[in-house]
């Protein structure tokens, strides 16, 4: 009776082996589990015991698959089917019959079908859908020997795929002197928004258009309206930076309380983000708006923020822009610059 036990325990344990995944490292170690995805940098292996392992590619000595996986190679080719390899050499049982044969250097990509579904998913998304957000707000108010009230609020939105990016951003800055008799009751007034969509021609090239509004009470800009579209360059794209250049040409109308001025202008730049540490994010842009019919007058733009994670959801932002005129309304100055600082609030990850 013992025996038949032991027998039905082995077989059991030995089923459960062959219904698991195995990867064997270099060092001589053996883990079970579940092949997720691997990225030819990295293999992660979900196990029961310790979660998702990240374990280094060049640490793998072998893979035996009991599901299917998805493998891209780098010569373009998609098999699917049971994997197994040993030192440099990759097999796999493709489901259109036969094997194929690649060097486990040639590996791209690799996923389970969990995924290959939530990959393909990513490539064609519903509109409404990969959105993140974030909302940053910022408040002061005295009272007693000084009577001033401040706000700011400023909203980002962006859905990114594989191919293409969609953002839209908006902001206000308001602040005032309660104080009886001042002049001006209204110290700063400001609101500007806008839409902007890229769309990749290769991997470093890319297109886009763009709509951006702004008003300035103080400047007497009722409204600013651009519309304009053009190219950019990847010069770096990778996951702790991007920069971005910019050129193209754009339609501006200019609606002041004494003028109204419409003109074709180029449009010049470049954008950057880049991630210091696990919890800040930084983000800088510079753009450069010369008038086509006259290249001496031209608007100027600079950017600068930053926000730090505090969790998942809540963060502190901080935020710096400079905009520049050469030829503001008479009486009016050329040179508008507004600090922000404040909470920032995270839809979305």
């Amino acid at each position: 009776m013992r025996n038949i036990v032991f027998l039905s325990l082995f077989t059991c344990f030995v089923a459960l082996l062959a219904m698991a995944d195995q990867v064997s490292l270099k060092n001589g170690d053996r883990l079970t589990g579940t092949v997720v995805k691997s990225d030819g940098k990295t293999l992660v292996l979900h196990t029961d015991y310790a979660g998702d392992l990240t374990l280094k590619w060049d640490a793998v000595q072998g893979i035996q698959s009991a599901e299917k996986l998805h493998v891209e190679l780098e010569d373009g080719r998609k098999v699917v089917g049971a994997v197994s390899s040993s030192e440099d050499k990759l097999t796999i049982g493709s489901d259109t019959g036969g094997t194929v044969e690649a060097p486990v250097a040639s590996v791209k990509t690799l996923r389970n079908d969990a995924e290959e579904k939530a990959y393909e998913k990513t490539l064609n998304p519903g509109l409404l859908q990969e959105w993140k957000s974030g909302l940053n707000v910022g408040f002061a108010l005295t009272r007693g020997n000084s009577q001033t009230k401040n706000l700011s609020i400023g909203f980002l939105a962006a859905r990114q795929t594989q191919h293409d990016k969609l953002t839209a951003y908006a902001s206000s800055v308001y602040a005032s002197n309660d104080a009886a008799g001042a002049v001006p009751t209204t110290t700063a007034n400001t609101s500007g928004g806008g839409l902007r969509y890229d769309h990749d021609l290769t991997p470093s090239v890319f297109g886009f258009a763009n709509g951006d509004f702004f008003a300035d009470a103080l400047q007497g800009l009722n409204l600013r309206s651009v519309f304009g579209g053009g190219g950019g360059y990847h010069a770096i794209k990778n996951d702790n930076t991007t920069l971005d250049l910019l050129a193209g040409v754009n339609y501006t109308h200019e609606s002041y309380t004494a003028l109204t001025r419409n003109f074709a202008a180029l449009t010049l730049g470049e954008e950057l983000m880049h991630k210091l540490g696990k919890s800040t994010v930084l983000n800088q842009s510079v753009a450069f708006f010369p008038d086509l019919n006259d290249l001496a007058e031209y608007r100027g733009t600079f950017n600068f923020g930053t926000v730090t994670k505090m969790n998942k959801w809540l963060g502190w932002q901080n935020s710096f822009s400079d905009i520049y005129v050469t030829n503001p309304p008479p009486g009016k100055k050329q040179n508008d610059i507004i600090l922000t600082t404040g909470l920032s609030v995270t839809f979305g990850q």
